[in-house]
């Protein structure tokens, strides 16, 4: 671990810098508190610290305080000290003190308030990373690990009251993999696993970074595509549509050749609400099931989603489904 020691007596600091380095910690040094505070707050800040209560341009306390202000990893704080009234115990937790160490210090108290941190610290990251993990669960499709439903549905809500705030459209697609059940039924729910995170890797590369992408359902993905008209959003679309369609999923020694059928729905401003967006796209999405899938179809004006789609039959499923090799 990579420890600060902040200390203007340079006999004291040196004696605590071999101290530590023999128990394995990597040191550095400064020897006031201005350049205690510079180190502290660096991207790649110690993340432990040993201060001296007296140091010239900002004591011990100052150096507190200002570090927990900061947003950021947490810091443990050893503060060196004289001082062992009650009040300056007090005083010292109150600035943000994690620990104290009196003046001159011994090197067996040293080595077990160190080792105390460290246990503080590593408990520390673990609860960050179960944090994590739960905020990934709410957030996160947990086999594509792209958005899930509710996340991309609230991004829509809030990108349209940004579209109509500024003035500008908003396109939305509705993507489904042709034949799934097939997939699913010929090599296996595994496979067909394997399948669904290919394609959402495929999406991911093609999208823009302010575009959104969620798993809606089985094999449904929906994008929300912020400033998008119909032929831009057509555009963006058929890269997503080509880049499935190059890049079948590698499955016990061959390979899994997928398509994507692709509605596209876009509003002006005012135009239609997050359901009516959604209820046209996948409208025009079974359009383009029934022209032949793997292609992309966008709303037109006059576009009625009540149109009768021609349904493909199972043999010709099987026919346009190439096998695995």
């Amino acid at each position: 671990m990579k420890i600060l020691i902040a200390d203007d007596d340079l006999i004291a600091s040196r004696m605590l810098e071999k101290t530590l380095s023999r128990l394995g910690h990597e040191i550095e040094v400064v020897n006031d508190g201005p350049d205690a505070i510079t180190a502290l707050l660096r991207p790649d800040a110690p993340r432990m610290a040993v201060l001296d209560w007296e140091m010239p341009g900002a004591d011990g306390l100052v150096v507190c305080r200002v570090l927990r202000q900061r947003p950021g990893p947490y810091t443990y704080i050893i503060l060196l000290t004289g001082r062992d009234q009650p009040e300056d115990v007090v005083a010292g937790l109150e600035a943000g003190a994690d620990d104290f160490l009196r003046k001159p210090f011994d090197a067996a108290e040293l080595r077990a308030r160190v080792r105390s941190g460290e246990r503080v610290l590593s408990l520390q990251e673990r609860l960050l990373a179960a944090q994590e993990t739960l905020r990934m669960q709410a957030t996160s499709d947990e086999l594509t690990c792209i958005a899930n439903r509710r996340v991309v549905l609230e991004q829509l809500d809030r990108e349209l009251r940004r579209a109509r705030h500024e003035g500008k459209s908003l396109a939305v697609a509705m993507a489904d993999i042709d034949h799934f059940k097939v997939i699913n039924d010929r090599y296996g729910h595994p496979a067909g696993d394997a399948v669904l995170k290919q394609i959402a890797r495929c999406m991911q590369i093609e999208s823009r970074e302010y575009d959104s992408i969620g798993r809606y359902g089985g094999e449904e993905f929906i994008f929300v595509l912020p400033g998008c008209e119909g032929a831009e959003a057509e555009l963006a679309m058929d890269r997503v549509r080509t880049r499935v369609q190059l890049s079948p999923t590698q499955w016990e020694g061959g390979l899994i050749p997928a398509t994507l059928s692709i509605g596209i729905a876009w509003s002006k401003p005012n135009d239609m609400s997050a359901s009516e967006l959604i209820q046209t796209a996948d409208a025009a999405l079974y359009r383009a099931k029934a022209l032949g899938r793997n292609r992309v179809e966008v709303r037109e004006p006059g576009f009625d989603p009540e149109r009768p789609t021609r349904r493909v039959g199972e043999r010709e499923l099987e026919a346009l489904l190439a096998p695995v090799g």
